[in-house]
């Protein structure tokens, strides 16, 4: 099995008063060597910083690593903007910019914003168009016109540049074909990891979709959304009864994180440290919905137990996968993460 580089990121600090924090933590995983951090896109939420503002900002302070909405809202950024948006990002940075892409998730605040609301399908079929549209805006080129049932430009020039890959938050089955279809990477929801029922049951159709269309499923790499703790000794239960991952010792999440890799598919992580646990949204699960994902044990994460060797010093390499690191932020350890609650998804 060909292993692709695997990227390692993490979510960093998203309020007005985290600010010191959050150029901290960037600018210490930048000289640290970890490829991205992630910031939520949330403009109906008085207390967040924009998303491209701050990113904007902090790849204007390091040199190497890349910045991702996790997830752009699109409802409140139609798609010729963000596609302006992220080309001229890139191009100041030196390509170090990912396009994060959801449909929508909490469509009661979007609405406040004075947003047309749409139904779920026709938020995966803006999606969708939107992700083919802002391509065509990036790359050169002369002027482009659309005529689509969600966006429509007239005789509008694309930047010179290309645009940066595209990652999604999708979670129905429209949008996880429309992932399979048109985008570079996917963000399993709910921070739904490698042994999930949920993971297991949607990379499938995002598989068949990129067949249908002559697409290499390979080239859709995909990203967890990581909450756990790193733990100063080996934990008992690195796993919940439900068998999500919860965490462990550095040798656990090297030995966990190569497993997730080398057999299933993983090819990026990003780890939501203590300090960046998110403020949880009255709209962000629903009345009565509970915000946890469904996970079941398989038979990788029952019934064995493994030993871990710790290492004398915390370089923290994944053992057996390419040169990449698990975590160099100086994270606590012993801390417990929950899940972002409140990324913006494409539901239908």
């Amino acid at each position: 099995m060909t292993v692709r580089k695997v990227v390692f990121g993490f979510g960093a600090p998203t309020g007005y008063d985290d600010v010191p924090e959050l150029l901290r933590t960037v600018e210490q995983a930048d000289r640290d060597g970890l490829d991205h951090f992630s910031l939520p896109d949330h403009p109906y939420l008085g207390e967040r910083l924009d998303a491209y503002a701050a990113i904007g900002f902090v790849l204007g302070r390091t040199r190497h690593i890349a910045g991702i909405a996790n997830v752009s809202n699109l409802p409140t950024r139609p798609a010729p903007m963000p596609a302006r948006t992220v080309t001229t990002l890139s191009a100041l940075s030196g390509g170090r910019v990912v396009l994060g892409m959801g449909a929508g998730g909490l469509w009661d605040r979007i609405a406040d914003l004075g947003v047309d609301r749409l139904s779920p399908g026709e938020a995966v079929d803006a999606f969708e168009e939107a992700i083919v549209l802002i391509r065509s805006l990036g790359g050169g080129g002369g002027p482009v016109t659309h005529r689509g049932r969600h966006y429509r430009i007239d005789a509008i020039e694309p930047a010179p540049v290309a645009v940066p890959p595209v990652w999604t938050g999708s979670v129905g089955r429209k949008s996880l074909a429309a992932t399979g279809r048109v985008a570079d990477g996917w963000i399993p929801g709910h921070a739904a990891d490698w042994l999930s029922e949920r993971y297991r049951e949607s990379r499938p159709v995002i598989d068949a979709a990129a067949v249908a269309v002559g697409r290499d499923p390979g080239e859709i790499r995909t990203v967890f959304n990581l909450p756990g703790r790193i733990t100063d000794r080996p934990s008992a239960a690195p796993r919940d009864r439900a068998g999500r991952w919860v965490g462990g010792s550095v040798g656990q999440w090297a030995e966990e994180l190569t497993g997730a890799v080398l057999e299933h598919g993983a090819s990026g992580f990003t780890l939501f440290p203590p300090a960046t646990r998110p403020r949880r949204s009255r709209s962000a699960a629903g009345p009565g919905r509970s915000s946890r994902p469904s996970a079941r044990p398989s038979r990788r994460s029952t019934g064995r137990r493994r030993e871990v060797r710790e290492p004398e010093q915390p370089v923290h390499r994944v053992r057996g996968a390419p040169d990449r690191r698990v975590q160099r932020v100086g994270l606590p350890v012993d801390q417990p993460v929950d899940q972002p609650v409140d990324q913006p998804v494409a539901r239908a």
